[in-house]
């Protein structure tokens, strides 16, 4: 018989609740407002407390009944996702939207077993960086150059 404290349902909800707290805790500072007038931190206190009932509730479940076993964690995928956001963080800039962002999808589907670079992905890649540079800069503005400072740009 396995323990309530080796599900995923446990440990995903303990996570949201550990989010929740988190982000109650930077937005404390933050006016709250009313629901007609909503301040700074009226959005991520509401969302923050969302989050922690849904945590508290997957919590309950892990008890109430039994789920799936958490695997072993896995670094090497881990470290290819959470290093391939840190390196598009890091050279966007220089490099620009058109090089980061597909680098950073090289990266982070590296961490799957089943990928290989083929047509399909390279296409998906382009796909996915006309779709950042068209929304993210031409449609919301966002400040990132299309082509970073060591190409000029």
């Amino acid at each position: 018989m396995k323990s309530t404290y080796q599900t995923k349902d446990f440990w995903a909800g303990c996570v949201y609740v550990a989010i929740g707290l988190a982000a109650i805790l930077i937005a404390q500072d933050y006016k709250m407002g009313t629901a007609a007038r909503m301040g700074a931190g009226y959005f991520p206190r509401v969302l923050s407390g969302l989050l922690m009932l849904i945590g508290l509730a997957s919590i309950l479940r892990a008890f109430l009944q039994p789920g799936e076993k958490v695997e072993r964690i896995q670094l090497r995928p881990m470290l290819l996702i959470v290093g391939s956001t840190l390196i598009f963080a890091a050279s966007v800039r220089y490099l620009g939207t058109v090089i980061a962002v597909p680098l950073m999808g090289l990266l982070a589907a590296s961490a799957s077993r089943m990928f290989r670079i083929a047509v399909p992905a390279l296409v998906g890649l382009a796909l996915l960086t006309a779709f950042c540079t068209i929304v993210f800069q031409m449609g919301l503005g966002v400040p990132l150059p299309i082509l970073g400072s060591l190409f000029g740009g």
